[in-house]
């Protein structure tokens, strides 16, 4: 009877241990999947994300492809194919949000370590280089790099157009030049002065009721800052630098480390602060938003820096989302101890349980075990409902996926509502169901054995 008690104590230690493990310790990201140096714009009703794409398990050797999610509400977002053909395969770097002049729009990524300038007709591209032939060689297209000269090395481009029509742009080592009319020329390059010495990469720079703002990130990892300076004459200054000049930096309380990265943006009087966030460390980041608010005298209040997220900014008529009660699988990794680079403090365990998949916070994730060759995930709704459609947001989305979908009324007899054997790049992979089941099942035959999130409606 003791050895039983025991027994049962045990097993009652290793259920609360295992419970512990698979508590979420990255909150609710802006996307589901991995992305950093985000650049958000908001144009005729849609938000527009353009971001690097992390996530391929190379660290600064490689990215994933040029990628623009897009959302209506800022909840549900989604993106198709890339929007930078002739980039697709190369290391494709913190892009620059897209600009509208000449009746185009305009790009500034960094690729293979340079910047670049590429036009399209849309924000959803395709681009293509503005200079050159659109294609890339090693280390960079002579005539296409936005430096030209002896000097071409920069990174982290970000482009601001003045109200009196003047472009600017901004780049790491608190570099600013004029960019002439045609968008890829620049002029007049300055370095700037700021309070704070250290390396600077990622630069913001906005313009709020005739202040100009511009926000640098020194450090980097778990302790990735950003800092910012004012000036109300002009691009180049001169620049006032408040008091408190930090904008943002590790929170241990709310659990964030190291927001770097990212990028203002505003949708009329409101602003918003984007940061990448440490996550899984090396390029394995997420993407955050925060608001961002100012004193009477123009001066940024330091961002509460949180995994919450802002929710929707808009109100967009859709159909009802089901709730499932739970959800299993075929088999799952075994929880990963993440490790720190430079603050002891952070310390994480990913696990990777079947319910992350429908808890609808993008930062938490179900990963099939490695060995497992058929992976399914399975979710239950509790009773039989009319199912319209099913959304899917696999693991490393831009690099595609192939999957069959079934639904069952009892758990026994399947049927097959959605397939395709072919790899397709894109997130959520929609399928139109309009049949009454109790569960449905995803097999993933190709691609990243793993989901983000799992939505039915």
């Amino acid at each position: 009877m003791k050895k039983t008690i025991l027994a049962a104590l045990a097993l009652c230690q290793c259920l609360c241990i295992a419970n512990a493990q698979d508590v979420n310790p990255f909150g609710k990201a802006l996307v589901p999947d991995m992305i950093a140096d985000a650049s958000i714009i908001l144009v005729d009703g849609t938000f527009y994300c353009y971001a690097t794409i992390d996530g391929y398990g190379r660290g600064l050797e490689t990215s994933g492809p040029p990628t623009v999610w897009k959302s209506t509400d800022f909840v549900h977002w989604s993106f198709e194919g890339n929007y930078f053909p002739s980039a697709a395969e190369q290391k494709y770097w913190a892009p620059s949000k897209a600009i509208a002049a000449n009746g185009k729009w305009y790009i500034y990524p960094t690729i293979n370590g340079h910047m670049y300038a590429a036009e399209a007709e849309s924000p959803e591209g395709p681009f293509k280089l503005v200079r050159g032939a659109d294609k890339f060689v090693l280390p960079y297209s002579e005539e296409s790099t936005l430096l030209q000269g002896e000097n071409r090395y920069g990174i982290d481009t970000e482009v601001f157009i003045d109200d009196d029509g003047r472009a600017y742009a901004f780049w790491g080592g608190r570099q600013v030049a004029r960019l002439a009319p045609d968008m890829v020329t620049l002029d007049s390059i300055t370095t700037l002065t700021t309070r704070r010495k250290e390396y600077s990469e990622g630069p913001i720079f906005f313009k709020r009721n005739g202040i100009y703002y511009y926000m640098y990130t020194i450090g980097g990892d778990e302790r990735y800052e950003y800092y910012y300076m004012m000036s109300r004459v002009s691009p180049f200054g001169p620049y006032e630098v408040p008091a408190d000049d930090l904008v943002s930096t590790t929170d241990i309380e709310m659990g964030v480390f190291g927001p770097g990265h990212g990028c203002v943006f505003n949708d009329g009087d409101d602003y918003y602060f984007a940061f990448l966030e440490f996550g899984r460390n090396s390029t394995n980041r997420q993407t955050y938003v925060n608001r961002m608010e100012f004193n009477e005298d123009g001066t940024i209040r330091r961002v509460k820096v949180t995994m919450d997220g802002v929710g929707a900014l808009r109100k967009v008529k859709g159909p009802k989302e089901l709730k499932p009660v739970v959800a299993t699988a075929s088999s799952v990794l075994v929880p990963k101890a993440i490790r720190y680079f430079k603050d002891e403090r952070c310390r994480r365990t990913e696990s990777h349980v079947p319910a992350f998949a429908i808890d609808g916070a993008n930062g938490s994730r179900w990963m099939a075990a490695a060995d497992d060759a058929l992976p399914q995930l399975t979710i239950d709704l509790g009773k039989c409902r009319r199912i319209r459609k099913s959304e899917l947001c696999f693991v490393r989305p831009t690099a595609g996926h192939a999957y069959v979908l079934e639904g069952s009324t009892d758990g026994v007899t399947w049927y097959t509502c959605g397939v395709h054997a072919d790899v397709q790049k894109r997130s959520p992979h929609t399928d139109t169901i309009r049949a009454r089941y109790r569960y449905l099942r995803v097999t993933i035959t190709q691609g990243v054995k793993g989901v983000w999130e799992w939505r039915v409606y």
